[in-house]
């Protein structure tokens, strides 16, 4: 499978520290592939990056074997939506025009939305669950509503890369679940690259087909998700006890714990930085 996304040694420094520190990715169309690690590890950061919103300090990042900066931003957007995990409700949008915007890269003054377009947000508001919502405001909605309406205006934006900042935030299990089960299902049945950053490991466990995890910045393990997250790894990675249950036929569940004493935190960590 070819690679969609390239990055080699892609470093993001603010703050006097690398935030993103030298990291290599390769990331595949047809699949889900999750940015994992603990708070402050630098998957925002890096989504924001691959989805050319920043650029990086150092390092270089390809999108289709071309400089993904390089590019126009309309041009990258044209190719990558990216849909942030607290994107703002304060403009008095309604939903039919706030997911109207991801049209924004294909339309310009000269030629404004035509039936065309219109068709495309009308679809993408079915997909996203939310056209039931769309004479509605932002504003009048709850937060897991609105992360809908923002999937679905990332959606009309027709892009080939979707990254998604914690898409299962403000949701109830049984809709964490469904968004995932969808953009899952575009990855595989349309080809849609997905890059999604996740907290819930069993989620990561579920629905991706490649993981890469964080700590501090830098990447310390990527592969197959029932490969990487063993209990070892995730004691270094996330300062906690894990247990991998194993199920016929279904993906593996993992349990957490707090390590017996700060030492055993220590310790992992350590070995993890080595």
């Amino acid at each position: 499978m070819s690679v969609m996304i390239h990055g080699r040694g892609v470093t993001v420094h603010r703050g006097g520290r690398d935030i993103v520190d030298g990291v290599d990715v390769d990331i595949r169309p047809g699949q889900v592939t999750a940015v994992l690690g603990a708070n402050g590890a630098g998957k925002s950061t890096l989504l924001r990056v691959l989805a050319g919103v920043d650029a990086p300090t150092s390092g270089t990042v390809s999108v289709e074997g071309a400089d993904w900066f390089g590019r126009a931003r309309r041009s990258r957007a044209r190719i990558a939506a990216l849909v942030e995990q607290d994107a703002a409700a304060e403009l008095p949008l309604t939903v039919l025009a706030a997911v109207s915007l991801g049209r924004i890269p294909w339309t310009s003054a000269l030629r404004g939305p035509g039936t065309a377009d219109e068709a495309l947000v009308a679809d993408a508001l079915s997909v996203a669950g939310v056209t039931a919502f769309a004479a509605r405001t932002l504003a009048s909605l709850s937060g897991g509503e609105r992360q809908r309406v923002h999937l679905a205006r990332a959606l009309a934006q027709t892009p080939r890369v979707l990254l998604l900042d914690e898409p299962t935030n403000h949701l109830d299990v049984r809709a964490q679940l469904t968004s995932l089960a969808l953009v899952s299902r575009l990855a595989r049945d349309d080809g849609l690259c997905v890059v999604a950053a996740l907290h819930d490991l069993n989620h990561a466990m579920g629905f991706a087909d490649h993981v890469i995890v964080l700590h501090e910045g830098r990447v310390v393990a990527s592969g197959a998700p029932g490969e990487v997250l063993t209990p070892a790894l995730i004691s270094a990675a996330w300062g906690v006890t894990a247990t991998v249950f194993e199920r016929e036929g279904r993906h593996p569940v993992i349990a957490f714990d707090l390590p017996s004493s700060a030492e055993d935190t220590e310790l992992a960590a350590d070995r993890l930085s080595r």
